[in-house]
C-alpha cells in the first residue's frame, strides 16, 4: 500500500484544506498529516477537516490499520509511527525539533515501513522539523516534494529541507495538488 504524509507547521493549515478541496474524488490512497499543535489542548481540527473532504478524516489511533480512504491525523503530544504491517504507534519520547508530533520522526518512520511507497509532502513552517525525515524518505525510494519556498508564509522548514538535499520536487501549492493526483492514481 502507497501513503502520502503530508508535514506542515506554521502557514500550513490553509495549504492543507486547499489540497483537501483539490484531491480527485475517486482517489482513495491514505494520506497522514503531521501538524505542530499546541500539547494538551482539545481541538476540533479533523471536525474542520471532515468539511473539506471526501475522505474519512479522524486522529491516529495506537495499533490501528492503515485503510485507504482515509485521512490520519498525528495526536497532539505524540511522536506518530508506522509499524512494517501498516499500522500507527504512538510514541511519547523526548521532543524532536521543539515539537511533538515531529515531522522528522513520522517522515523516518514512515520512510523504514514503506520505502518506495512513500511520498512525503513538506509544507510552510518556522524551524527545521522535516528536512531530516525528508531526505530520508527519498534516499529510500520514495517520493519528495517542498513547497516552493517564496510561495510558504514561513519558508524555513521548505528552505532547510532543500538545503540539505537539492533532488526534492520543489512547487507551488497547485502543482502539490496535481502531483498528489497524479501520485494516487
Amino acid at each position: 500500500m502507497r501513503i502520502i504524509i503530508i508535514g506542515g507547521s506554521a502557514g500550513a493549515f490553509n495549504l492543507i484544506l486547499s489540497i483537501l478541496k483539490g484531491l480527485d474524488k475517486e482517489i482513495d490512497i491514505p494520506i497522514v498529516l503531521v501538524l505542530h499543535r499546541l500539547k494538551n489542548a482539545k481541538t476540533i481540527l479533523e471536525d474542520y477537516l471532515q468539511l473539506e473532504s471526501h475522505y474519512k478524516v479522524k486522529e491516529a489511533e495506537d495499533k490501528e490499520l492503515v485503510k485507504a480512504g482515509h485521512i490520519y491525523t498525528a495526536a497532539s503530544n505524540y511522536h506518530l509511527l508506522l509499524n512494517e504491517n501498516l499500522s500507527f504507534s504512538l510514541d511519547v519520547s523526548e521532543e524532536v525539533n521543539y515539537s511533538r508530533p515531529s515531522i522528522d520522526v513520522s517522515f523516518e518512520s514512515f520512510s523504514f515501513a514503506l520505502n518506495e511507497k512513500c511520498c512525503g509532502i513538506l509544507l510552510s513552517g518556522a524551524n527545521q522539523d522535516g528536512a531530516i525525515g525528508l531526505k530520508m524518505i527519498a534516499e529510500n525510494g520514495g517520493k519528495t516534494i517542498v513547497q516552493d519556498p517564496n510561495e510558504a508564509e514561513f519558508s524555513s522548514m521548505p528552505l532547510s529541507a532543500i538545503k540539505i538535499y537539492n533532488n526534492h520536487i520543489v512547487c507551488t501549492l497547485s502543482k502539490i495538488i496535481k502531483n498528489i493526483n497524479n501520485y494516487a492514481k
